[in-house]
């Protein structure tokens, strides 16, 4: 009778775990959501997880609070983030540099592919391959060409070691066999600034900074790191179809969930941000910053995130940046 007893409490147990679960899933959110932001309001990230944060409060009809949380190159949120409840009353902002780069940069206090639930991947923003106006090339071979013809001479510019357009060019430079020298600047404006005066040869720009100047006529655009044309440069091919295929280096903002959330809860963000990127107006917000929208399901996020992690792994060994055990 008393092992009988048992086996019915157990039975009884999981099934009150199962109806709690579905119960918690169906009801949310019944109180404000925190939305967690790695970096500080102000930037790309911080704007778009706002965007996003009014379309999912307005949805749901319960406050999505942002709530930044800089530090550490974004490893202080991805924490912090970690650590929370998996009850879908906390959201992470997660960015590709946080994601792919950090930890394989530093030692830091969480897996990005075992910590957290990818919900959606709300934008993607690629970069340009832009050049000084009078250098004389004007697509990506003779570029290819004209580096190779000065190898180990001429130079490019980043925003800093590490920068995802710093490895956007080691990666490429590898792939195509060149070489050139790295020029490390405080941020991607002033490096475009010195392609524009000639002071350096080139650089992969986020493309919101290059099409401004590209407009003005101050820089070359060659080519878009993304796999396909952006919307925001349709005339603009990418370095894949111009000779050096496979090549898919962008940075994106999406949205994750401590590992263990729901996967109904999951699911019914992942749907309105679906839905808000169809949509013409959020959209046409999201261009202002110079993303393209993506929203893609949670198995895709997840694929995508397993797919980046290699390609910038491979990209800080060429550069030859070591992990450095400094976790905050």
């Amino acid at each position: 009778m008393r092992s009988q007893l048992t086996i019915f409490l157990v039975a009884m147990g999981i099934a009150s775990a199962g109806i709690s679960s579905a119960a918690l899933a169906q009801a949310w959110p019944q109180r404000p959501v925190t939305v967690i932001v790695p970096f500080a309001a102000g930037g790309n990230t911080d704007g778009i997880a706002r965007m996003t944060a009014q379309r999912l409060g307005a949805a749901f009809g319960k406050p999505f609070i942002v709530e930044n949380r800089p530090g550490a190159s974004g490893a202080i949120a991805a924490e912090l983030s970690k650590r929370a409840a998996p009850d879908g009353y906390t959201l992470f902002v997660a960015a590709l540099p946080v994601m792919a780069i950090v930890p394989a940069m530093s030692k830091v206090r969480y897996d990005p592919q075992k910590d957290f639930a990818p919900i959606s991947n709300i934008a993607t923003n690629s970069f340009a391959l832009v050049v000084n106006k009078d250098i004389p090339v004007k697509t990506l071979p003779e570029f290819v060409d004209y580096v190779r013809a000065h190898n180990g001479e001429l130079s490019y510019g980043s925003a800093g070691i590490g920068s995802l357009n710093h490895l956007s060019m080691v990666l490429f430079l590898k792939r195509a066999g060149l070489e050139m020298v790295h020029v490390s600047y405080k941020g991607n404006a002033p490096a475009l600034t010195d392609v524009m005066a000639g002071h350096v040869m080139a650089m992969f720009s986020n493309l919101s900074d290059a099409l401004a100047q590209a407009n003005g006529g101050t820089v070359r655009m060659l080519a878009i790191s993304s796999e396909a044309r952006s919307p925001l440069a349709p005339n603009v091919p990418t370095v894949s179809e111009s000779g050096y295929p496979n090549f898919n280096v962008l940075t994106w903002n999406g949205l994750m969930a401590p590992a263990g959330t729901p996967q109904d809860i999951i699911d019914k963000v992942a749907r309105e941000v679906g839905a808000a990127v169809k949509d013409p107006k959020f959209a046409s917000q999201l261009a202002d910053y110079g993303v393209d929208p993506l929203g893609n399901t949670p198995a895709e996020y997840k694929a995508m995130l397993a797919k980046d992690i290699p390609v910038w792994t491979e990209a800080l060994d060429a550069a030859g940046v070591k992990q450095e055990d400094d976790a905050k």
